[in-house]
């Protein structure tokens, strides 16, 4: 009875458990690089997709339907911060796609449709964030991000 719904909610585990290792990927490399801000960006959605995670799975248990945890892809290996930021919006971007159009498949189930719904709420905003940092570094160039690397610096200083 809720195959359709029960599929497209497997469809979305797999790409937000690639969302989360592509984040925690960049959020590993950005604070190698001294970019704390960014870093804890990466870190912050990548714990929000977790939470979307546990959302759409207790669903999918809820539909009788079992939880398959595969990625849908693997991470890239991308250390650039401009990649890194322009793979995220890529990512967040096809989110809101594959919601909303996931939301109307499932009209018929309206519980599975409300929480597509409220996913991409949360997925906007992340596009948000990665489309403000993205902003800045292009505003402001290199010195944006020398800016963050001091006050990494200087932060780890005083905590010594």
């Amino acid at each position: 009875m809720y195959e359709k719904s029960i599929a497209l909610l497997q469809k979305a585990v797999a790409d937000e458990l690639t969302a989360v290792h592509q984040y925690m990927y960049f959020h590993f490399h950005s604070n190698n690089q001294g970019l704390k801000l960014l870093a804890n960006l990466f870190q912050r959605t990548a714990v929000e997709e977790m939470i979307h995670i546990e959302r759409i799975a207790e669903r999918i248990l809820f539909l009788d339907g079992d939880v398959e945890m595969e990625p849908a892809l693997p991470v890239e290996k991308i250390q650039d911060i401009k990649q890194m930021l322009a793979k995220a919006r890529e990512m967040e971007k096809t989110a809101i796609r594959d919601y909303n159009r996931f939301a109307l498949d499932v009209e018929s189930d309206s519980a599975t449709r409300n929480l597509f719904e409220s996913l991409v709420s949360d997925e906007e905003r992340h596009f948000n964030d990665y489309s403000n940092e993205s902003s800045n570094i292009d505003r402001f160039g290199d010195n944006y991000l020398a800016q963050q690397a001091m006050e990494n610096s200087r932060n780890a200083k005083i905590s010594e």
